[in-house]
């Protein structure tokens, strides 16, 4: 029996992914979640368990292909009956079957088969005047404009039509008004080829932009998933909160030579300390001092949350881009195990291994430009989050020094912090308490 696989719904709102690479080829043997390819969404890469035991028939998305959440991405020849409402259809990905969105979720496991299949309760939405919807899974068609009504008859709004957000953008491209759509897919749900037909009835140009091809001189290359979350978040960030930044150059002598002694102790043997270690420890200890800065400002329901625990974010460039992936309740680790968790984050950040669990519900974040030998900048915050530390590099250069210069080890912090939630008192109390700390880390026995 051939069994048709489609795109599962990988959680977080995500609605399409692209197909990075197969980890199976046609006519090969698969067993029950065996991993058969590798998949990014905008906010991770995941790898998709296979649901059946069998042979690959076909596959249907080649690598770089995007595909939509319910969609086909492979067919596997399993032996043995299908039960009941699971058949596959017989003609493949062009097959009159209508693909189903798979419930479930990466790491999870298969999908359980079972004849009884939840179904979305039908909308009853009110035709605009007479308007009236398709019997069957018929082609899209422009709707008719509405018809006058009665004076007496209080009109009913009529409700939005049923689309999916990469639709919703194939119609903005094509200068499609869905409101005038009567959807061909299930419950009238309205459909790429839905949008397409329209479009070519209206003489609407492709939705391929003339700028695709490169002029001499030029590269185009293309933007991944990754890279339009990071934007879309970012452009959210910077013109929803409004930012403010704070700097504060300290001198972390004795804390670079601190360091150096742990890392020659039996208890961090193996582990990797950097400064981000001991800012990471500072930041957190700090956030528990200055709650206004665990906290999210929450516009729609009118409140500040606050948080119990520090989700702590560490920004990592990765060759997909700039991923803030966040170590949950930090606040409650010691300097040893932290630094596990942050190698351990940064690792599978740069291997493109992050789940997308790693990256939501952050409340603080850490950025450490230094490493790229720049001294201080003025961070966008996460959105969600009510501040962003920059750490600069650690440099030699003369310092007062208990009354005289000395050559001393310094660095500059940059806090921007949303000014919704905190004012300048309280970020420059943080500021300058993780400053206290990198000055005198023996200071930090006075904290816990």
């Amino acid at each position: 029996m051939l069994k048709v696989f489609n795109l599962p719904d990988l959680g977080e709102g995500l609605t399409e992914s692209e197909v990075l690479a197969w980890k199976v080829a046609e006519g090969e043997t698969v067993a029950l979640n065996q991993v058969i390819a590798d998949v990014e969404t905008a906010k991770a890469v995941v790898e998709i368990p296979s649901p059946y035991a069998g042979t690959v028939a076909k596959i249907y998305a080649e690598p770089g292909t995007v595909v939509e959440v319910g969609k086909p991405i492979i067919a596997i020849e399993v032996e043995g009956a299908a039960p009941a409402g699971k058949d596959a259809p017989s003609g493949g990905a062009n097959a009159s079957t209508t693909p189903i969105r798979e419930p479930n979720l990466v790491g999870y496991g298969a999908a359980v088969e079972t004849g009884a299949r939840p179904t979305r309760r039908r909308r009853t939405a009110v035709p605009a005047a007479g308007a009236q919807a398709p019997s069957g899974a018929a082609p899209a068609a422009v709707a008719e404009p509405a018809a006058d009504q009665s004076a007496d008859q209080p009109a009913r709004p009529a409700e939005r039509p049923r689309s999916t957000p990469p639709v919703r953008k194939l119609a903005r491209d094509l200068g499609i008004d869905l409101e005038r759509l009567v959807g061909s897919g299930p419950d009238g749900l309205i459909t790429r080829d839905d949008v397409r037909a329209a479009g070519s009835a209206a003489s609407a140009p492709e939705a391929e932009p003339a700028t695709a091809v490169a002029a001499p001189g030029q590269e185009r290359v293309r933007i991944s998933g990754v890279q339009k979350a990071m934007a879309a978040a970012m452009v959210d960030s910077a013109f929803t909160a409004p930012h403010a930044t704070e700097f504060l150059t300290v001198d972390v002598t004795e804390s670079m030579e601190l360091l150096e002694r742990l890392r020659r102790s039996r208890e961090f043997e193996g582990l990797k300390l950097t400064p981000l270690t001991l800012v990471a420890k500072a930041a957190c200890l700090w956030l528990g001092r200055t709650p206004e800065l665990n906290s999210m400002w929450d516009g729609a329901a009118g409140e500040i949350v606050r948080f119990a625990d520090v989700n702590l974010g560490i920004a990592a460039a990765t060759p997909r881009g700039l991923l803030v992936p966040n170590i949950k309740a930090a606040n409650r680790m010691d300097l040893a195990e932290l630094a596990r968790q942050m190698r351990g984050l940064v690792e599978r950040a740069r291997d493109g291994k992050t789940s997308p669990q790693e990256l939501a519900a952050g409340t603080f974040s850490i950025t450490n430009i230094g490493v790229f030998g720049i001294d201080a900048g003025t961070p966008i915050i996460n959105p969600g989050e009510a501040g962003i530390l920059a750490m600069g590099q650690v440099r030699s250069q003369p310092w007062e020094y208990r009354g005289e210069v000395a050559l001393r080890q310094v660095m500059t912090l940059s806090l921007s912090f949303d000014h919704r939630l905190v004012d300048g008192a309280q970020a420059s109390r943080f500021l300058a308490g993780i400053a206290g700390i990198l000055r005198d880390p023996a200071s930090l026995i006075t904290l816990v």
